[in-house]
């Protein structure tokens, strides 16, 4: 797959509230994460994985907790990182963000 029309994807429900969509390569995954309900009052459980990861936050605003790392409060426009194996997770601040996630090497997990 070359090209992804935003509106012509059909989102993957992956909860209540938190749907994405992806694009990728044999090396790159690009993955547009939508959450709808916020604000929460706590964080997402931490999770790590193997995959290097890089987002940009499109819309709303979040708290990004990374392991070894103080607390950042971010908002659209603003971009993270996360080492391979490094424990992370959100809060989400706003009613609602948009974040866009690149994967190297790819998710398999996120592949339907």
């Amino acid at each position: 797959m070359s090209v992804l029309k935003f509106s012509e994807s059909t989102p993957e429900a992956v909860r209540p509230g938190l749907e994405r969509r992806n694009i990728y390569t044999s090396n790159l995954m690009t993955v547009i994460v939508d959450f709808t309900d916020g604000p929460w009052e706590e964080a997402e459980p931490f999770h790590s994985h193997p995959h290097e990861q890089t987002s940009y936050i499109a819309s709303g605003e979040i708290i990004f907790y990374c392991e070894g790392e103080p607390d950042q409060r971010l908002s659209a426009g603003d971009m993270f990182a996360v080492a391979s194996g490094k424990k992370h997770t959100i809060r989400l601040l706003s009613t609602s963000a948009r974040l866009i996630d690149s994967f190297n090497p790819i998710r398999q997990d996120f592949i339907r």
